[in-house]
């Protein structure tokens, strides 16, 4: 009897699945925004978790659009700061402020404090930057994504005009004889 390897939630989630993943989590975001009040920073406490757990995602799906291993990737835990590095080697160019951001993030651990410590909520970043780097990521992701699908729509579009050419001169030839 063979023992079946558990396999982990969104081991074989494609980088597009985990990008519309990220895509709801930012709409998801937007709408907790709304809900904070002004001198309650626990009632943005929602917001940041979503989030931050959409630019980790974004992140992710272009780390798994790139090629790079789910194993991998699924190492790096909530780490940011190790997902930033690797996706700006992969390609996406971030403003400075915003690669910073997204360090800092890691380094303060929000992740866990938005979690976890309620005591902590008013050290967390500001939301403003906070809904920066999430919208700059999210839009700076999905044009990498969508170039390189876009691309490739493009190319089997074109070999698929091509055969069609080569089918309609192989028949044209043989009916010609």
């Amino acid at each position: 009897m063979a023992i079946e390897e558990r396999k982990y939630p969104g081991e074989l989630a494609s980088a597009q699945q985990v990008h519309e993943l990220a895509e709801e989590y930012r709409k998801g975001a937007n709408l907790l925004l709304q809900l904070g009040r002004p001198g309650k920073p626990l009632t943005r406490a929602p917001f940041r978790l979503a989030a931050i757990h959409a630019i980790e995602l974004y992140l992710t799906a272009l780390l798994l659009h790139r090629g790079h291993n789910p194993n991998q990737i699924r190492k790096m835990h909530h780490d940011l700061s190790a997902r930033t590095e690797r996706t700006l080697a992969a390609g996406l160019r971030l403003r400075a402020k915003t690669a910073k951001h997204l360090q800092s993030l890691s380094q303060n651990r929000e992740y866990l404090v938005t979690r976890y410590g309620p005591e902590l909520a008013a050290t967390a970043s500001q939301i403003n930057r906070l809904t920066a780097t999430l919208e700059e990521v999210a839009a700076k992701v999905t044009a990498l994504i969508g170039s390189s699908a876009r691309s490739l729509q493009a190319d089997a579009s074109a070999a698929g005009e091509l055969q069609g050419r080569e089918s309609a001169a192989s028949l044209s030839a043989a009916t010609a004889n």
